[in-house]
């Protein structure tokens, strides 16, 4: 599969999120202004500003010649580069390879991604839409090339690039477009040079001799004979938290401490989400390179440091901290909403149902028998073998019900195979397909693995989630297969209340 590129300019960064911030400034011509080279030179422009002639690198003084009721803000060290990171990390729901381009762009490589959207042209226009709803002004480009899509979102004006095709796209572009430096320019503008095409056929040998190797090394990352690497962010752990110590840790005391203070912040976040730990994991990086590490299970969620302190205190002593541990880890495999306990429509029956039995006599009087069905569990480890249906209120389960794992109140008889995005093996996916449409995820918890019988066994192991998207609404996904092991599929299975 050919690799594929876009580039996103955000050609108004830090003034679309002041305006997102303070709406009263959406018609306002303002800038942000910092002290260089001993006058106040303004760094970023409002779109009001720009249309009035007030550029970046202008002086302050010289704008309010232009503009005297202009408004100035005082510009801070950082601002942008935070900002990218945010916008960097929102990308995720669309590409897992995301690259931060300062100033004020990103460079998502998203090969295999589009068709998720229908194509990239429902890719490109879904991305730059939302960011349009949230109030930035972007400018974006597909190409086979980050420094053709680049030179295309600033520059050009179509937004994809067909394959192959980056070498014709680039022809009427400016040099400029090809990110060379202010020396390499003045030099082409004083030759007559506009236009890319007017020195792209000229010998490696001339170009190099007349403007330099960048300049060779820059024109050939655009059509692609020449390498160019991204750095991508990497997804943040949701429930991971470390703690390095400036000393290395050798006793058990200190092991202690060190896991009631990661305890006492990851429940703290996990209290505000009204979530608790299902599965955790506590490890210890020792100074000779080894990791150190212990687990624990509960049967219900939670999200107090007391008790879970005292399931990692009785697994502390197997922790060999040898030359000392400098680094503490704390990360919640699994994690579940805390609500109150619901009885069961089945529970604590009795013998006596004559009750029971009238009240759903009634029930099927009005809405038909066919509606009503009672299920007990059987002990197969399939989720749709699990359960089989009861033919009278006299038939009691053989075992109990698996209580201790999220389950869906719609199981699908037959699991519904299902396109998703996944940034790395074992993450739960970013967004799904289903019965096409796109369902972006907001949270999700496991995975949690299901095999069949051992005497049964006959294929790949499940990997279940359990997925909430961004309308509230619940999941149950699973991965079937492992990566690694050749290509893994994903299947809906259920739907949560």
């Amino acid at each position: 599969m050919p690799r594929r590129f876009l580039s996103l300019w955000f050609p108004y960064l830090l003034t679309d999120r002041q305006v997102i911030r303070q709406p009263a400034l959406r018609d306002q011509a303002f800038v942000f202004a910092a002290p260089q080279r001993g006058r106040m030179t303004i760094q970023a422009s409002s779109l009001p500003a720009v249309s009035l002639g007030i550029r970046p690198g202008m002086a302050v003084a010289d704008a309010r010649a232009l503009q005297p009721e202009l408004l100035v803000l005082p510009d801070q060290v950082g601002r942008g580069a935070k900002l990218l990171q945010g916008l960097a990390d929102w990308c995720l729901c669309y590409t897992p390879v995301v690259a931060v381009d300062p100033p004020d762009g990103l460079v998502l490589e998203i090969s295999g991604c589009p068709h998720l959207w229908g194509g990239e042209k429902s890719y490109l226009e879904s991305l730059t839409s939302t960011l349009k709803a949230k109030g930035y002004h972007s400018k974006a480009a597909i190409s086979d090339t980050i420094a053709s899509a680049w030179a295309m979102a600033r520059y050009g004006q179509q937004h994809i690039i067909a394959p192959d095709k980056q070498r014709e796209a680039l022809l009427s572009l400016p040099p400029t477009s090809l990110r060379l430096d202010p020396q390499t320019l003045d030099r082409m503008d004083k030759l007559g040079f506009s236009q890319i095409g007017q020195f792209i056929d000229i010998p490696t040998p001339t170009l190099r001799r007349r403007f330099g190797e960048a300049t060779v090394h820059r024109l050939g990352q655009a059509l692609g004979s020449a390498h160019e690497s991204l750095e991508p962010i990497l997804p943040k752990e949701p429930y991971l938290e470390r703690l390095p110590c400036l000393e290395p840790i050798r006793t058990a005391p200190g092991i202690k401490i060190a896991l009631e203070e990661l305890l006492k912040t990851i429940c703290q976040k996990l209290s505000k989400e009204k979530k608790g730990m299902r599965k955790g994991i506590f490890r210890g990086h020792r100074m000779d390179g080894k990791v150190e590490e212990i687990s624990i299970g509960t049967h219900m969620p939670s999200h107090h440091p007391e008790h879970l302190f005292r399931l990692f205190e009785l697994k502390v002593p197997t922790i060999e901290p040898d030359l000392g541990i400098e680094l503490f880890e704390l990360e919640a495999l699994l994690v579940e909403k805390i609500s109150e306990t619901q009885e069961s429509l089945w529970h604590s029956a009795g013998d006596d149902v004559t009750a029971l039995a009238e009240l759903l006599d009634k029930m099927a009087g009005k809405m038909g028998s066919q509606t009503i069905h009672r299920y007990l569990p059987q002990e197969q480890h399939w989720p749709e073998h699990s359960i089989r249906e009861a033919h009278s209120l006299e038939d009691k389960p053989n075992t109990e019900w698996n209580t201790h794992r999220p389950r869906p109140l719609h199981l699908l008889s037959s699991p519904e195979r299902i396109d998703v995005m996944v940034p790395l093996p074992d993450y739960p996916p970013l967004h799904f397909r289903y019965r096409g449409e796109i369902l972006r995820v907001a949270k999700a918890d496991g995975p949690e693995r299901i095999e069949q019988e051992w005497w049964l066994q006959s294929g790949p192991p499940r990997d279940y989630y359990v997925i909430e998207d961004e309308s509230g609404k619940r999941y149950w996904l699973f991965r079937l297969g492992i990566y690694g092991r050749g290509d893994p599929e994903w299947f809906l299975h259920g739907f949560f209340a």
